[in-house]
């Protein structure tokens, strides 16, 4: 168990949280950083969290969810205030409403994590600002300081375990829910590289073609919301050819787009695609959460090897395009 010190303050209406850590802060600051990690432990072990958004930069929002033991579901959000990293960040923590809205029911507060030095290891402080003595006894009296230790106390596990952070781990998919799948893949090179290799023509022929054998000769990239975008592919021996069109709905540059994805040519059916660009200490998380309109579709587009196909391409971005960049 990481916490040493857990101390409520009726006075100053704050909840302040120590843990102590035998690693570098990097590397503790990583763990909050990538979605992969932080959804193992921020839940309590009965109420495992999953997260479907998560932008720690100022002005970003994640989303999260924690599934009880009978299937009953909790929703939180965090908006970004100020992100220093790998130093601190600062967010206003929420509860959400079954359609992912803030709940105006429910109180939110005021949450600022601080990640230090200690001897040979790191220390994080995490503090709690609320707004009055009536919300600290309400959140209090909701378990809000035994939820925290309990959640805390998962944080060993996945700090010992390197493989999210490993690059050679490949991409990887996680289906969530009946109808999304969120895949993600730690790239070697630094964000603001892998953010223009998504968003540059240029770069995108060269690494953006899936397995070998394909050129990308439409590349129309839409660099605002509500601009349409479209990318086709053709075989080298010009025997075959298919397409993709859609449009921005949001964009954060460089860390954050949201887009309607459809098949040139294949019908209505249609996705929505979010994608962010996580800076980490050895690459860049690059992850996509995708909606589909119903299951059947994301079994059928999961069994046509797409996944094998983004790690195709991931694996030509390293070596095409962010190698020796």
């Amino acid at each position: 168990m990481p916490i040493t010190t857990v101390d409520q303050d009726l006075e100053a209406l704050t909840l302040r949280v120590v843990a102590e850590f035998p690693i570098p802060v990097r590397r503790l600051w990583d763990a909050y950083a990538d979605l992969r990690q932080i959804e193992r432990f921020w839940g309590p072990p009965e109420w495992p969290a999953t997260f479907t958004r998560h932008d720690m930069f100022p002005g970003g929002r994640s989303d999260y969810y924690m599934t009880g033991p009978e299937g009953e579901a909790s929703g939180g959000y965090w908006e970004f205030v100020d992100v220093d990293e790998p130093r601190s960040f600062e967010v206003r923590d929420g509860f959400t409403t079954s359609e992912g809205e803030p709940d105006p029911g429910m109180p939110s507060m005021r949450m600022t994590f601080e990640f230090e030095e200690a001897g040979e290891g790191s220390r994080l402080v995490t503090t709690t600002y609320f707004d009055s003595l009536e919300q600290l006894e309400q959140l209090l009296a909701m378990g809000m300081r035994e939820g925290m230790t309990a959640a805390m106390g998962q944080i060993d596990d996945v700090l010992q375990d390197p493989t999210p952070l490993d690059p050679g781990r490949g991409t990887v998919s996680q289906e969530i829910g009946d109808r999304r799948v969120r895949v993600s893949r730690v790239v070697r090179g630094d964000a603001e590289r892998v953010w223009r290799a998504h968003h540059e023509p240029e770069l995108m022929r060269r690494w953006m073609l899936g397995p070998d054998g394909w050129t990308l000769p439409v590349c129309e990239v839409a660099e605002e919301v509500g601009q349409a975008y479209r990318y086709e592919w053709e075989s080298e021996d010009g025997s075959e050819r298919f397409g993709f069109t859609g449009e921005v709905l949001h964009l954060e540059a460089p860390r954050r787009v949201v887009t309607t994805e459809r098949m040139i040519d294949a019908g209505p059916t249609e996705t929505v695609n979010e994608l962010t660009i996580t800076p980490l200490e050895n690459g860049t998380l690059v992850s996509t959460l995708i909606t589909y309109p119903d299951g059947e579709t994301r079994a059928e587009i999961l069994g046509t090897g797409m996944v094998h196909g983004m790690e195709d391409s991931y694996a030509r971005l390293e070596r095409e395009v962010l190698q020796g960049a």
